[in-house]
């Protein structure tokens, strides 16, 4: 079973959503392997509903499934880290306080697990209440060197770092990329990425000196009218990945 995402040479891992498995296996040809497809939790009733789901999945892709939350909802937190736990897939999706939990149900160190933490319009500081109870609290503002530690601590493989708005926080977005770079931490920049924006997303992250970047491309490259991630658009964002 293979729980390492594929990574290119350059260390580069593309995360879109699959609305079935036919478009799993589509999204996953398109990128020749190069990327994890993401299941969100949110969208099942039940953890057997799930897991049933996402076994067939990891099936036909070999296991470049990646589980989510929904939006980073907190409230999917405890399903995802029960359901990782029969999966155990490549890529998990978690918020800052679940990446414990989620990491001690897998019973291993491979499976890439990041720790949700938000932008808080101070350069070179996160947000990390984003878990069910705290996100409905005041923020907490720690620096992103601290929220790495304690990631690492917690046996977390990655920051996400939601909701990003594009570039709407480039410059919040180079200072925690560089803090990954210095602290041999992999960074997932998610929300607002799009065909357009994707180039420089990744090139901060790449130029920063991170060993291991998974951008997010999710709603800008489905279609509305069927649910599906375009696998043509999945193409396009992968030659751009070859660019570096």
């Amino acid at each position: 079973m293979n729980l390492k995402p594929n990574y290119l040479d350059n260390g580069i891992c593309l995360n879109v959503l699959a609305n079935s498995v036919q478009n799993a296996k589509d999204c996953f040809a398109a990128a020749e392997g190069h990327v994890v497809l993401g299941v969100l939790t949110k969208n099942y009733s039940s953890d057997i509903e799930a897991i049933e789901d996402m076994l067939a999945y990891k099936a036909q892709v070999h296991n470049a499934v990646s589980i989510g939350l929904g939006a980073g909802d907190p409230n999917q937190s405890d399903m995802v880290a029960r359901v990782s736990k029969e999966i155990q897939p490549q890529h998990i999706n978690q918020v800052f306080t679940g990446v414990g939990a989620s990491r001690a149900l897998l019973g291993q160190a491979e499976t890439v697990i990041n720790g949700l933490v938000s932008p808080t319009g101070n350069i070179g500081t996160v947000n990390i209440a984003t878990g069910p109870l705290s996100s409905q609290i005041t923020s907490a503002e720690v620096p992103i060197e601290t929220a790495i530690a304690m990631l690492k601590d917690m046996g977390g493989s990655s920051i996400k770092y939601y909701p990003m708005n594009g570039l709407a926080h480039v410059e919040e977005f180079k200072a925690v990329a560089e803090a990954c770079a210095n602290n041999d931490f992999d960074i997932e920049p998610t929300g607002g990425i799009d065909l357009d924006n994707f180039e420089e997303v990744v090139s901060i992250a790449f130029k920063a000196g991170v060993k291991h970047i998974i951008p997010h491309v999710y709603s800008s490259i489905i279609d509305k009218s069927t649910g599906n991630t375009r696998p043509e658009d999945v193409a396009k964002l992968y030659e751009v990945i070859k660019k570096f």
